[in-house]
Formats: C-alpha cells, sequence, structure tokens
C-alpha cells in the first residue's frame, strides 16, 4: 500500500498548517498528478493466488509402474501421449468414430457455449469495471416554475415553458483497493475452468467412444461364439435323439443334452440385451438417436493392442489432466473472490461529469454547451450490520474449501492413473491364462467328443468337456476386450494428451 500511505501523508488533517513551498518546487507541481495516479492505480487488497507447484512423485504405484515379464504391452515411462491416443489401435474405423463424436455431440456443444459464455461475462465486465461508463440524454419537459419558491418575488409566474436537454453523462469507479481487478481475476478463472471442463469432455467423449466401441464388438463376439456352440450342441442333440430312438443311449442322456442346449440357448437373451445398449449409447455419443446408427459392430480383431503405452512424468500430471486444472481455476476464482469481499470494506471512490445544452427551443440544443458539473463521491460503508466482514469470512471459507477441493482431485488423479496401470498390468496375465485355458478346453472337448463317438466315456463327461468349452470362450474373449479397454482408460486417465494438439486445431474446435 505504498501509494496509499503517500497520498495520506499529502492530505491536510483538521487544524493542521500547510508548510510552505517554492511554487517552483517539482512536487509541488505534481501533486494532483500523484493524488490521480494514486487513486487510479491503488493496490489490490486480498491474497495473490499461489500458483500450486507440481507435486514430488516420481512413480504412480508401489510398484514403479514396471510391466510384468508376461505382460503383451509395456509400459514406456518420460513418453508422452499424442493427441489423437486412440489412433494407438490402428482402426480407421474407430477413428471415424471419434472425429463425428468430436463434431456431433451435443455434450460438446453445451461445454463450448459455456466457454463463449464465460468469455462473453468476461468481455463485459472488463468493459463495465475498467472504462468509464458514457451515457446521452436527449429529452424534452414542460414545465412551470415558481420563481417565489426559490426566495425570488416576481409580480407575474413565468408561463409553462418546454425545456430541451441534450447531455452527456460520464462516470468511473476508481479502482483504489482493486475490488474491480479481483472481480476480472475470478471471472478470468471462470474462463480458464470452463476451458478446462470442455477439454475435459473432449477427452471423455473420446475415452467413452473408444470404451463403448469395445464394449460392443465384445458383446457382438461372444454372442456369436454363443450361437457357435449352440448350433453345434442342437447338431449333438439331433444325433442323439436318433440313437435314442435306436436304443443306443439312454433317454436320461438326451434329457441332459436338452438341459445344456436350454441353458446355453438362455444366455443370448442378456447379451443381446447388453449388446443393444451399448449400441444405443454409442448412437448417442455420436449425436445420433439410436436408430439410426447403422454401422456394424467392430470386431477385436480390427483392433491393434498397443506393444507400447506412454505413461508420461507422474510431476506433470497435475498439469495435464484437464480435471485437476479446472480445479485450480476454481480455487484462484475463489482466491480472488476474498479480494472483492476485502476491497467492499473500503471506501469507494467514484468520478461524475456532465455536460450538454438545456434551451427552450430544440432548435438551440446545437447552439453549444450551457451546463455541465464536475463531481467526486465518496462512499465508505459505515454500518451493515456485520454483513460484509461476514461475507469476507465466508469468502476465505470458500477459498480453503476450493484449496481442498483441489488437493482431493489431485489425489483422485493419480489413484485412478494407478488403478489403470494396474489393470493393464494384469489384463495381459489374464488374458494369457484365460487363453491357455481355452487352447486346452478346445483340445479336451475335441477328444472328448472323439472318445465318446467310440464309447469310451459318457454323455455326461462329454456335456462337461462342452460347458468347459463354453466358459473358457466367453471368458477369454472378455478378457481380450478388458486389455483394450483398460488401455483406453489409462490413456484418458494420463490427460489424454490434449496439450499435443496444435493450437489451430485446438481453436477450430472450440470455435464450432
Amino acid at each position: 500500500m505504498p501509494r496509499l500511505e503517500l497520498l495520506n501523508r499529502q492530505i491536510l488533517r483538521p487544524g493542521q498548517r500547510q508548510l510552505p513551498r517554492p511554487v517552483s518546487s517539482p512536487l509541488h507541481r505534481r501533486l494532483p498528478a500523484l493524488t490521480l495516479a494514486a487513486l487510479l492505480s491503488g493496490c489490490a487488497v486480498g491474497p495473490d493466488f499461489p500458483s500450486p507447484a507440481a507435486p514430488d512423485v516420481t512413480h504412480y504405484t508401489a510398484q514403479h509402474d514396471a510391466s510384468s515379464p508376461q505382460d503383451t504391452q509395456q509400459l514406456q515411462a518420460g513418453v508422452d501421449i499424442p493427441a489423437q491416443w486412440w489412433t494407438l489401435f490402428q482402426s480407421d474405423a474407430l477413428d471415424r468414430l471419434v472425429r463425428q463424436a468430436l463434431a456431433a455431440s451435443p455434450t460438446l456443444d453445451e461445454a463450448r457455449a459455456r466457454l463463449r459464455q464465460a468469455t462473453e461475462d468476461l468481455n463485459a465486465d472488463t468493459g463495465s469495471r475498467m472504462l468509464p461508463a458514457v451515457n446521452g440524454n436527449l429529452s424534452g419537459a414542460r414545465k412551470k416554475v415558481d420563481p417565489s419558491a426559490y426566495g425570488v418575488p416576481v409580480a407575474e409566474p413565468p408561463p409553462p415553458f418546454t425545456l430541451y436537454n441534450a447531455s452527456i453523462d460520464v462516470s468511473y469507479t476508481l479502482d483504489v483497493f482493486g475490488g474491480n481487478r479481483r472481480a476480472l481475476e475470478g471471472l478470468a478463472a471462470q474462463v480458464d475452468y470452463q476451458s478446462h471442463e470442455w477439454q475435459a469432455a473432449r477427452m471423455a467423449l473420446a475415452a467413452n467412444v473408444v470404451t463403448t466401441a469395445i464394449r460392443q464388438a465384445d458383446l457382438s463376439e461372444r454372442r456369436a461364439a454363443t450361437q457357435e456352440l449352440l448350433a453345434a450342441q442342437l447338431r449333438q442333440e439331433d444325433i442323439m435323439r436318433q440313437r435314442v430312438a435306436a436304443g443306443g443311449v439312454a433317454q436320461a442322456d438326451l434329457a441332459n443334452q436338452e438341459l445344456l442346449v436350454a441353458q446355453t440357448r438362455a444366455t443370448l437373451p442378456p447379451l443381446d440385451k447388453q449388446l443393444a445398449q451399448a449400441t444405443h449409447q454409442l448412437a448417442v455419443y455420436l449425436g445420433l438417436p439410436p436408430a439410426a446408427l447403422a454401422t456394424p459392430p467392430l470386431r477385436l480383431s480390427d483392433l491393434t493392442l498397443p506393444a507400447q503405452v506412454p505413461t508420461g512424468v507422474p510431476s506433470a500430471l497435475t498439469r495435464q489432466r484437464p480435471d485437476i486444472l479446472a480445479a485450480e481455476a476454481l480455487w484462484r476464482k475463489a482466491s480472488a473472490d476474498v479480494g472483492v469481499a476485502t476491497a467492499n470494506l473500503y471506501p469507494q471512490f467514484t468520478l461524475t461529469a456532465s455536460f450538454g445544452s438545456q434551451r427552450t427551443s430544440a432548435g438551440q440544443l446545437s447552439d453549444g454547451v450551457n451546463v455541465w458539473n464536475l463531481g467526486l463521491g465518496l462512499v465508505q460503508p459505515l454500518f451493515r450490520g456485520g454483513e460484509l466482514r461476514a461475507r469476507k469470512r465466508s469468502a476465505e471459507a470458500a477459498y480453503d474449501a476450493a484449496a481442498a477441493s483441489y488437493q482431493q482431485t489431485v489425489l483422485d488423479g493419480f489413484r485412478q492413473v494407478a488403478d489403470a496401470l494396474r489393470a493393464v498390468q494384469t489384463d495381459g496375465e489374464a488374458y494369457l491364462a484365460y487363453d491357455q485355458a481355452w487352447r486346452r478346453a478346445d483340445e479336451a472337448e475335441r477328444i472328448a467328443q472323439g472318445r465318446f463317438e467310440a464309447g469310451g466315456i459318457s454323455h455326461q463327461s462329454l456335456l462337461d468337456s462342452q460347458r468347459q468349452l463354453l466358459q473358457t470362450r466367453i471368458a477369454r474373449t472378455e478378457a481380450d476386450a478388458a486389455r483394450y479397454a483398460d488401455t483406453a482408460a489409462l490413456l484418458q486417465a494420463l490427460g489424454g494428451g490434449w496439450w499435443n494438439e496444435a493450437p489451430a486445431a485446438a481453436t477450430s474446435s472450440a470455435s464450432r
């Protein structure tokens, strides 16, 4: 507050004598300018926002993010994530789905509109708070004046007359204590928040499209596998029915085969329901009604599992995840709100000016300026029932809450990355285990089929082999899909690589 202290020393207290100064003193000549500069610039009360330092984190998990030797994927620490991370799956069809969603999703349209709204709110307040308000007035009024009411006796009051007025009014509230600047700082933080929210919506939408398309492919392939197995079981049922008629097998064996067929058929409706739901959800992500999506599901074989997954640098996560950056923007806005609440405790200085022409004839308004005024007003809150200090304490509490929310968001971000890393690390092991189990079950089922046809095993043993084959085949498909979905979840949790997007492309996407 050095300027304010200088100003206070320049103003005389009641009864204080002004010390003589030479008329030619430079300070004497510059005193009005210094006073005006002090009023105009002032100082900004309230806390300056402390930009959070990068966390001292070198690993996401206690296992030091190391890939298991059995994994089919390797984690690349320190390697940055590409902006279009979904292209790592090397699928043109998947890339088209994501791009269509980013171009047509109503969710992104809403986020873009909120960003524009916040930007225009900042523009509006910047103009109203930092620049003078200038208004033009043009009026005409019929008046009757009694001069005796003003102590001017006249023999005969003048008749009614019409007074025309054309004037320009100017007012400007000096930002002595920085309340306006703090308010604009809060609005700028709100713009940053909406920008990060839009970016988070983009990354979440891309990840949702990828994971939903993978789930759609998973369900489609599991349904096809179930139908294939059901067809084989129905053929086996027909053969057994013929053998029952010929007396080759017992009726109980046929009943067991019919039970197995019924159990396999019962698994199809839930798969159909889940597949339809995934398809409908994908259509919504693409900005389409469910009935309008005619694109067939992807196949897992059309995707390429990234052999190397970039994981970036842990200490940079807080500058990459949009949700963490959005929480930081809200924290910064809360800091600015404390400054606004503090500035409201201090006086407000307002400059006003008006000049114009008042005539009794409209044709004479352009003859020149004949009325003007210039004023300086001061408003100092004296008694507000404790409202202003309570609001300052409320803003300080909101600041503490925003700081805690930011810290929690950071912790949640690291937890999500750690969870996704562990999922990717274990998915490879799970898939290898299920793949081996499926291969063995497939081989065992073929051996059992041959032995049953040769009369070496019972029909019950054959049914067990078929049941195990079905279970391991579906589990293997699920494990394969999990590798793709969890890889996508990891890349999203790491921030999605939006910071590597070309500035021109990002600007075009934001304004679309």
